[in-house]
Formats: structure tokens, C-alpha cells, sequence
């Protein structure tokens, strides 16, 4: 049994909660905004997660990756959303492509474009593989991260990330050639 010293130790105060939980909202608002498509939900996603995550703050010292928590509160908070009856289906029509500044406006347009069709593509991908091709090509998470916070093993990921690569490429491939 655990001494009161201990316990109160282990408890997790504001300033330890903010040190650990606040430097991955960032990533926490990208995944959520991914797989909802919607800004305002994804910002209130990310809320109802840190609110979860503040209010089991005396269990968290007991995992192993804080982060990788938050990612997993997130991602069943947005599936959860995905399910409702009233989520509604928008896409996005702008665009966050990351060009160069010395980029010509054609060069920054056509990168522009680019992103936004292989956003679209992603966006058509099976749940599994939106999620791990996230994962893995936008937050850059490690395999074992991603591990983590699907519950996939390596080998599945490195499967699933494989195969909605492949299908993101067809998909843009044939767009192209359309025109040609």
C-alpha cells in the first residue's frame, strides 16, 4: 500500500498537467481537424480530450506516454463524432499546402492544388488507413507511437500504411492521366 507522501506524489498538479498535456494540443487539433474536417470540431474535440485527460490527472502518472493517450482520447472522441446522426459532411476547400516563399504564385497555386486533391484522396481512404497514413506522413509519429495509439502491431501498420499509400497514388495517378 502506498503511503500518503506517495500518492500525493504521484497525483498530477495543474502546473505537471500543463508541462505535459498542453505541448501536444497542437498535434491533438491536426488529428482531430483530419479526421473531422471541420475546424470547430475538431477544436471542440480537442477540448472534451484535455477536459478527459484533466479529470483522470491522478491516473495519468501511471502511463507510459501521455501523449499517446491524448492521441488515443482524441481519436475515439472524433470516432464517436463520425458516428453521430448529426455530423455533418463538409470538406474543406482551402488549403495549407507549405510552399517556399521564393515560390512562384504558379508554383505556389499548382502546390496549393496538389495538396488539397491528395487531402480529398487521404480523405477517401478506409478509416484505418486516414488514420495511420496521418499518423505516420503528417505528425511523423514512430512506429511504435502509432502502435500505441491504434493498438495495430508494427507489421499491421507498416501493412495499412503501405497499402493507402499505394491506393493515395493510383488515385492520383488517375487524375493526372485524365487529363494527358
Amino acid at each position: 500500500m502506498k503511503s500518503e507522501d506517495t500518492r500525493l506524489r504521484d497525483v498530477m498538479n495543474i502546473k505537471t498537467f500543463k508541462s505535459n498535456v498542453f505541448p501536444v494540443q497542437a498535434k491533438l487539433y491536426r488529428f482531430a481537424k483530419t479526421m473531422l474536417h471541420d475546424n470547430e470540431e475538431a477544436e471542440d474535440t480537442v477540448q472534451e480530450a484535455l477536459l478527459k485527460l484533466w479529470l483522470s490527472r491522478n491516473n495519468l502518472t501511471s502511463y507510459k506516454s501521455i501523449e499517446a493517450l491524448a492521441m488515443v482520447v482524441t481519436k475515439n472522441l472524433c470516432l464517436d463524432k463520425l458516428k453521430s446522426s448529426y455530423r455533418k459532411k463538409i470538406i474543406p476547400l482551402t488549403s495549407t499546402a507549405n510552399t517556399a516563399d521564393d515560390a512562384t504564385p504558379y508554383r505556389k497555386a499548382e502546390l496549393a492544388n496538389t495538396a488539397g486533391i491528395l487531402r480529398e484522396l487521404i480523405g477517401q481512404l478506409p478509416e484505418q488507413q486516414r488514420l495511420v497514413i496521418h499518423l505516420r506522413d503528417v505528425e511523423e509519429y514512430s512506429y511504435e507511437e502509432i502502435e500505441q495509439v491504434t493498438g495495430l502491431s508494427v507489421n499491421n501498420i507498416r501493412v495499412t500504411l503501405s497499402r493507402a499509400r499505394r491506393s493515395v497514388r493510383e488515385m492520383y495517378t488517375k487524375i493526372n492521366a485524365y487529363g494527358s
